[in-house]
């Protein structure tokens, strides 16, 4: 049976400014955690999980960024909205400390974007991470979350995930990452570009000048 996403409420004051995003506001939405945790999410979903063999996207992929959409803006894709939702990467990884002895992807994410135009290759990120309970009864999560978890509230019954507003790691590098993951992927590049590459070949275009977007909240 698959287990439900669910993100609960932000506990910031004032509310973080993607949690959760105005549903008309154009968004790229990143999405990953711990592949055990997903399969809850998506039981009956086949996967490939060679590291040599990554296909993309995964038959997960698609899956997983719908029922994202849902959960953040609680309703289903249309289809009669042109770009409200569009796969542009999907992050497939090995936790070696995890399972040292098997070099298969045991993590997966996907990005999407929400009304996104073509033409911007560096729109404002909405970072998620999907985090495990079951396996460490909670250790993970009430390490690195901003506020309390009780295992016992998500175990066989939901899986919990949460915007990086609401996680003890800043997330300054999520805007760069994200998008220079997504360009990496449409133009084939061997190598990630640089943050300072980045950040300085986006300042140039004309709706950044004057404007140094990149210490605004929304980029941490």
């Amino acid at each position: 049976m698959a287990l439900p996403l669910f993100i609960p409420p932000c506990i910031r004051t004032p509310r973080g400014q993607y949690h959760l995003p105005p549903p008309d506001k154009p968004l790229r939405v990143q999405i990953e955690g711990p592949l055990v945790a997903i399969k809850k999410l998506l039981p009956h979903i086949s996967w490939c999980l060679s590291l040599q063999n990554r296909t993309f996207p995964q038959p997960a992929g698609p899956e997983l960024a719908r029922l994202t959409y849902r959960a953040v803006y609680g309703q289903d894709v249309s289809s009669e909205v042109s770009g409200d939702l569009v796969v542009r990467d999907e992050s497939l990884g090995w936790m070696p400390q995890r399972r040292p002895e098997e070099e298969l992807i045991d993590y997966d994410g996907v990005t999407f974007d929400h009304l996104v135009p073509a033409e911007d290759t560096d729109p404002e990120v909405m970072q998620i991470n999907i985090i495990e309970i079951e396996d460490d009864k909670g250790v993970y999560a009430n390490k690195w979350l901003a506020f309390e978890v009780d295992p016992s509230e998500y175990i066989g019954k939901k899986v919990l995930a949460v915007p990086r507003c609401c996680q003890k790691r800043k997330g300054t590098q999520d805007r760069w990452r994200v998008n220079a993951l997504v360009d990496q992927r449409m133009h084939g590049r061997e190598h990630l570009e640089e943050q300072k590459a980045w950040e300085a070949r986006h300042k140039l275009h004309p709706e950044f000048e004057g404007v140094n977007d990149f210490l605004k909240p929304s980029a941490a």
